[in-house]
Order: structure tokens, then sequence, then C-alpha cells
């Protein structure tokens, strides 16, 4: 197990700036680190059986639904822990990312434990739902189809998405689990916590196992006087909670909305929230670099003691090891509206690359390996934080210059490549793709490299093992 820090993000298509679907996640881990590729996985290579390498569970044949969809993923590079593809998009434009660590309490735990051989994690999610689900409430269904026959072992959130819709799912016990569809004009912010609230099992926007309900009347679950709350019914309100999960959601709600107001312990956060303007690309990958920046609690800051800048865990951190924003468009051609946005490394040292999903291979640099190679930009990126984070106050600005002209770069190349592919369909039209994000991920890897070598420049100076006759 091994994504136990993520922050997912979700946006509906009224709150984002150009109408479009975005699902974000950070992908972080512990203190070892797991390198992470981007792959494009062919329907002839979906695993025909399955078994899962860290509980050994089984998937019938049958459960392996024939004529798989084409997808991408962010698997790890390793494979030794199983697939963990993380996030992707399908040929039919749905997007999954799977999956955001959440909480539990006992009193669940009593009922339905959480299974202790077999069932399916993170590991599994993604590689047997997303190339089988043409929308994203067949997601919904498919993963709850998933957990009633197989269950699992661990808590967690996932969220799905189409050119209409998001759902987001959390997993309840070992086999039950509960989903909402997030209202098209509004934003979610999901830490490590169970994080759906109201919940009203007779409306269509709210999904969940059928006996969800009688579960909770008759094991007497709900501390409530009137209503659902699932966060009260099935999480947690801990002090772990109240350091570690709630600030990162009440830190993104006032870069958000600055009206929000709140402390950054506080338990009961909305889970539905609403910005104050259009949600853009940017703002969600800023979210994701975020370290409480003009606060006392910024590790990097000035404001705050050195017991503060320790109170509260970030967004961004050294922990990040993939962060995606799964955006569906809708201001262009089905063709080429899935666009994966995706950065290796931690968050507040990277840049975002827009890749294209309607395509059959990837660029070499984002095919990571296990081993340390300054070819991959996973490996340079983590090189660049590693040195960053010495003197965040020289290096930051290099940084922030760096995110801006690739940023920039990245959508001049995707506003000419979506006019440009126009006339093109089928082989054609892929092989145009393939080549735009070839064309990114090399723009990238070499505005890292020569961020890297304006950190060297800048840093020689600053070193302590220095001498001169004229100190």
């Amino acid at each position: 197990m091994k994504q136990t820090e993520c922050t997912t993000i979700l946006v509906g298509k009224d709150a984002t700036i150009d109408g479009s679907t975005m699902i974000a996640r950070s992908e972080d881990g512990g203190r070892t680190i797991i390198p992470e590729r981007f792959d494009v996985v062919m329907p002839k290579d979906q695993p025909k059986h399955y078994e899962s390498v860290i509980s050994h569970q089984k998937i019938d044949d049958k459960d392996l639904l024939p004529n798989p969809l084409r997808y991408t993923s962010a698997p790890d590079a390793s494979g030794e822990n199983g697939i963990w593809a993380a996030a992707g998009i399908n040929s039919d434009n749905i997007a999954m990312t799977a999956t955001e660590t959440i909480t539990t309490n006992s009193r669940i735990q009593g009922i339905d434990p959480l299974l202790k051989e077999g069932g399916l994690g993170e590991e599994d999610f993604v590689t047997l739902t997303l190339p089988y689900i043409h929308s994203a409430y067949e997601g919904v269904e498919r993963v709850g189809y998933l957990l009633e026959k197989y269950g699992t072992y661990e808590m967690n959130g996932m969220a799905f998405s189409d050119k209409n819709e998001i759902w987001y799912l959390e997993t309840i016990g070992g086999h039950h689990w509960a989903a909402r569809r997030i209202p098209d004009n509004a934003y979610v912010i999901a830490p490590n916590r169970l994080n759906i609230d109201e919940f009203y099992f007779d409306d269509d926007d709210f999904a969940s196992s059928k006996d969800l309900k009688d579960l909770i009347e008759e094991y007497h679950l709900n501390p409530d006087l009137e209503g659902y709350n699932l966060r009260h019914i099935f999480g947690s309100s801990t002090i772990k909670d109240a350091h570690y999960n709630n600030p990162r959601a009440w830190y993104i709600h006032n870069y958000f909305d600055p009206d929000f107001g709140g402390e950054p312990s506080d338990q009961d956060q909305p889970f539905i929230c609403h910005a104050n303007r259009k949600i853009s690309i940017e703002d969600i990958k800023w979210a994701e670099s975020s370290h409480y920046q003009d606060t006392p609690f910024d590790a990097y800051g000035d404001q705050g003691s050195a017991e503060q800048k320790k109170t509260f865990r970030p967004i961004g951190i050294n922990r990040n090891f993939e962060t995606h924003i799964l955006q569906i468009r809708n201001d262009v051609p089905e063709k080429i509206a899935g666009v994966q946005w995706l950065a290796f490394g931690p968050n507040t040292f990277n840049s975002m690359v827009p890749f294209y999903t309607n395509i059959t291979t990837t660029p070499a640099s984002f095919q990571t390996g296990p081993k340390f190679d300054l070819n991959k930009i996973f490996w340079l990126n983590k090189l660049t934080a590693q040195l960053g984070d010495t003197n965040f106050r020289v290096y930051g600005e290099l940084e922030a210059d760096f995110e801006q002209k690739s940023l920039a770069q990245c959508h001049k190349i995707q506003h000419e490549t979506d006019k440009e592919v126009e006339k093109y369909s089928g082989d054609e039209l892929q092989d145009k793709l393939n080549e735009a994000n070839q064309k990114m991920a090399d723009t990238v890897y070499n505005n890292t490299v020569e961020l890297l070598g304006n950190m060297v420049n800048e840093g020689h100076g600053l070193m302590t093992l220095k001498y001169d006759l004229l100190d």
C-alpha cells in the first residue's frame, strides 16, 4: 500500500474557465521514492486474466469484459506491487482517478470489516474499471459491482468524469460504497478522510450499495438528529484529521473563495463548494503545489515559528510523485477532447504537460524506469526539487519563471495542434497527436534542464564550503 497522502480536486463544467470537466489528484507516497511513468494501454494489452499482486485476489474472467477500450495510465515504474495505474482517460473520453486514501471509524468496521485476505485495492481499480466504462456514472456502477463482489482491504475515494458529469465514490467498510454527482457549478477538495457529507438516498444525484440506508438504521449508526451526513456516520473526526487533512482543504477553499474563512482544523468543512471565479488549469496546479504560502504554516515562509511551520501537512510536499489533471473539453471535437495534464515529482518544483489521450504511444522521457536516470523527467524533477528545497527563497523565483514559461509554451503547442488536426482522423490523427505530445514533452524536459543549470549557477556563490581572500 502506497498512496496515503493524496489530495483530490474536482471541478464541474460550469465552474471551469473553459467549460471542461476537470478531476485532479496528487499521487503521493512515503519516505521511499516511487518512480511513476506514463503509458497508453492498447486493447490487446489489457489483461485477459487478472490476479492482484498484494492481495492475490483473482478476478473471474467473465468480469474482464470483452472489447476493452484503449486508455492512458500513470502506473508505478517497477510494477513490483502491481500496476497501480492511478489515472487515465479511455478512448470514449471517460476519465478516472483512483484512489484517495480515506478514513473510517470503528462502528462500520465492526459491521463490515475491511478484508484481511483477498479483496481489491488501489493497485487494481483503474485497470479493472477504466477500459470497460462509457460514462462517468458507469464508473460508479462498475466499481460498486466489484466492491460488492470482491470486497476491499482499504478505504478509498475515486472520481470519474465525462464531458458532462463528475461522480465521486467512497468505499465504506469491506463491501459497501456511496457516491454523489458533483454539481456542474461546484468544486470539491478531498484530502485523506471520508469526504462525502450530506447524502440523499432518494435523489438521482446520489448512489450507494442497495442496503446502505438499512445498514445505518439497523445498527444505529447515525449520530445526527435529522438527515444523513456520511462523514458523521462512517468517517472520522480526529486530531490527525485536524492537522493532516482539514488544513489542506481549508487553505484551498480560501484560495478559491477568500470569503470562505474558518480555521485550518475545522472538522465540518463542506464537501460541495463554490468559487468566486471560474477555475483554470493553472489554479488547480497552484493548489496542488501549495504549502500554506502567506500564512505562519509555510515551511518556506518567514511569518511563523519553527513549530508553526510543522503544524499542518501541506499539499505540495516532497512525497508528490505524480500529479494529474484529467480534462474532458467541450469546446473542441471529441477526437481531441481528452487531455491528461501530467507532472512528476514534488509539485512545488515541476510543470504540467497537457498530453492528448487519443494516442498510441507516450514520449520516451515520460517512460520512467525504476533506476535513477536523468534522461527521464521523473528523476530530473526529483533532482531539481531536492536542490530547490535547500534555499527556496533563491530558487523559488527561478522555478516560478520556469513553470510560467513551460505552461505558456505548452498552451501554444496545444492551440496550434487543435487547429492543425481538424482535417485528420484515424491513424493520421493519432500520429499527429503523438508528435504534439512529444513536442510538449521535449519542451518541458529542455526547460527543466535549463532550470537546473540556472539553479546551479545561482547557488554556486551560496555554498558554505568556500573561501575568498577578500572575505
